[in-house]
């Protein structure tokens, strides 16, 4: 998620551009923080990121958006190459659903939007929707598009999204729907409002680090996601984290996980599914010893961040995953 409560505003006030190399999310902090940060002025700046690409910096969360190779290039490994996203528009039949949770800059929709082509559009309609605490990181970009070229051309759709919070318009033989919901994501997601959403088929999941937005990471929030998938639709959900913690997650959520393909800044992230056979590369009976030997593994229980060596009732939870019996390993 791009922000906490705290609304960031005043963001278009900050035209500074700041060239540096950005660091990457740091998931092992030198303290911990149970609340993210809130600024007096929060807001966001330019900066230039290792690869010579200009991203988005959030200055309540100290944090780039896709840092180190950019928002396009990270958008496209891990939301569109690993997931064959062509191949399984042209699959899907009359309609492919995406859950942008952290709209942010809006890099990861518009990338993906950008690699449509007339081959897939046996899938006639795209229907994403956005999560988003603030809209306040997209309305920055939007008054820098000369150093963020990826939204060109959807000006006016983001514009109408921003105002309506819905926009529809064509894109390569697509339909697109664009809907947009404001507010803290695991609230929103544990309402039974949510199961009225069209369930998904890819989720982009974008959130701040855990040790700044704890909250987005949680083992309560990713069953409550898992549990509004349809069993009948297969789903896939990358991440640009590769944490102990976050895997250990996901598969008591009830997804299967595996490696996912590097970035540039790591050399593997995460994907996770709620199918076994649409992860490439999974996690084995291996992996568990690094479980076991972790000092960060136990999921997050609620919205305070710590790390600590997974307990023995959770390895006994972990060690009953349907995905150990399905590996070779």
């Amino acid at each position: 998620m791009r922000s906490d409560s705290a609304e960031c505003g005043r963001a278009s006030s900050r035209r500074l551009l700041r060239v540096f190399d950005s660091s990457s999310r740091d998931e092992t902090p030198d303290k911990y923080h149970n609340h993210p940060p809130v600024l007096d002025d929060p807001g966001y700046e330019l900066v230039r990121v290792a690869s010579g690409a200009h991203s988005v910096h959030s200055l309540a969360y100290k944090e780039t958006f896709h840092p180190v190779i950019g928002p396009v290039a990270e958008a496209e490994a891990l939301y569109v190459r690993q997931t064959r996203l062509i191949e399984r528009l042209s699959a899907a039949g009359s309609e492919f659903v995406i859950w942008d949770i952290g709209l942010g800059a809006a890099a990861n929709p518009v990338t993906v939007l950008n690699s449509l082509t007339d081959v897939a559009a046996q899938c006639t309609r795209l229907k994403i929707i956005s999560f988003d605490q603030t809209i306040e990181p997209l309305r920055f970009a939007l008054s820098n598009v000369h150093s963020l070229p990826f939204l060109r051309g959807y000006e006016a759709h983001l514009d109408d999204l921003i105002s309506d919070k819905e926009v529809r318009f064509d894109r390569r033989g697509h339909v697109v729907e664009w809907e947009l919901h404001i507010g803290d994501f695991p609230s929103i997601i544990a309402t039974s409002e949510a199961r009225a959403l069209p369930r998904p088929h890819l989720i982009m999941f974008d959130a701040y680090s855990p040790a700044t937005n704890p909250s987005m990471w949680t083992l309560p929030l990713f069953t409550n996601i898992f549990s509004l998938l349809d069993p009948e639709r297969p789903c896939l959900l990358p991440t640009y984290s590769r944490s102990t913690m976050l895997r250990v997650t996901l598969l008591l959520a009830g997804f299967f996980a595996g490696v996912g393909h590097p970035t540039g800044e790591k050399d593997e992230t995460t994907v996770a599914a709620n199918r076994f056979e649409l992860i490439d590369e999974p996690l084995d009976r291996r992996w568990l010893q690094r479980v076991r030997r972790s000092t960060s593994a136990e999921p997050l229980h609620e919205a305070i961040y710590r790390q600590a060596q997974i307990t023995q009732e959770t390895r006994e939870k972990l060690k009953e995953h349907p995905q150990w019996e399905l590996t070779s390993a």
